[in-house]
């Protein structure tokens, strides 16, 4: 049975992973700004979005339900009978309760099985990668998300820090990072998503953003060891300084791919564009 393989936006898929991927499509989250709507990554680069963020209304909000029924029609006239849909952490967005209410009105012929991804960049395309990979196999979608929910903490790890938390207080993402941090100005959090998919703390470090990279970098030498791993970084407009911490990341880590990917904007809103986050998974 032809099965597609959904994610939003915020899975961060570069173009080229879905040339590769053929089964694979993305639904754009949206961008509000003064009021009009832009589709992630379709509308709006990230750079406007960035330069927007101090000096216009930026929000975010759910895919359109429009957009959801586009693509699941285009989806039918390919010939597709079932979708696998991964969504960013529903601690994070209400994407996957959007969706899975939107699903009840549509009135097509194609079977979708939601699955929460509890995470979001590119650990949730990690997910929607390998869902693509083993889907493509024949395996049949009860022993796909088996195999899906260890791999979220078992084989991969997500960190990232941000120079300041306004990004996240004003998206409404603070959660249990600014409890852990009280109100200390000079603390850089090293934050992860836990297992209900919320923004936690992994370590805090005082004083430069440095100090927190080298704090994200012993946690993932800590977690992984010797064993072969790809390896994101994900930056928001600080390029430079992400190739220099992936080069420096080498000598520590046995990377066998590595991607050097600009956080996609929806998710950018929320961190600000002085951000760095590591994700890692074994290479199998």
């Amino acid at each position: 049975m032809k099965t597609a393989i959904i994610t939003d936006s915020a899975s961060n898929l570069e173009q080229k992973t879905l040339e590769i991927h053929p089964h694979l499509y993305t639904l754009p989250l949206v961008i509000m700004i003064d009021g009009e709507s832009y589709r992630d990554q379709v509308d709006i680069s990230s750079e406007e979005v960035y330069a927007k963020l101090d000096d216009h209304d930026v929000s975010t909000s759910l895919p359109s339900t429009e957009d959801f029924f586009s693509l699941l029609g285009d989806l039918e006239e390919k010939g597709y009978e079932k979708a696998f849909f991964v969504t960013v952490s529903s601690g994070l967005s209400g994407t996957y309760n959007a969706m899975r209410n939107a699903l009840k009105a549509y009135e097509g012929t194609i079977e979708v099985t939601l699955y929460d991804s509890l995470t979001l960049g590119a650990g949730e395309g990690y997910l929607a990668t390998h869902a693509h990979t083993r889907l493509s196999e024949g395996v049949n979608q009860e022993t796909l998300i088996k195999e899906l929910n260890p791999l979220r903490f078992a084989t991969s790890m997500a960190t990232d820090s941000i120079d300041t938390l306004k990004y996240l207080r004003r998206g409404g993402r603070i959660g249990k990072v600014e409890g852990a941090i009280g109100g200390a100005l000079r603390v850089k959090p090293v934050i992860t998503v836990n297992d209900e998919g919320v923004y936690v703390t992994l370590s805090k470090t005082i004083g430069s953003f440095q100090r927190a990279m080298l704090s994200m970098k012993k946690l993932m030498v800590k977690k992984f060891k010797d064993k072969a791993i790809h390896m994101t970084v994900h930056y928001g407009d600080n390029y430079d300084k992400a190739k220099e911490q992936a080069e420096k990341l080498k000598n520590f880590l046995n990377i066998k791919e590595l991607v050097i990917s600009q956080l996609t904007p929806v998710l950018g809103i929320h961190t600000g564009p002085k951000m760095l986050a590591y994700v890692a998974r074994t290479i199998d």
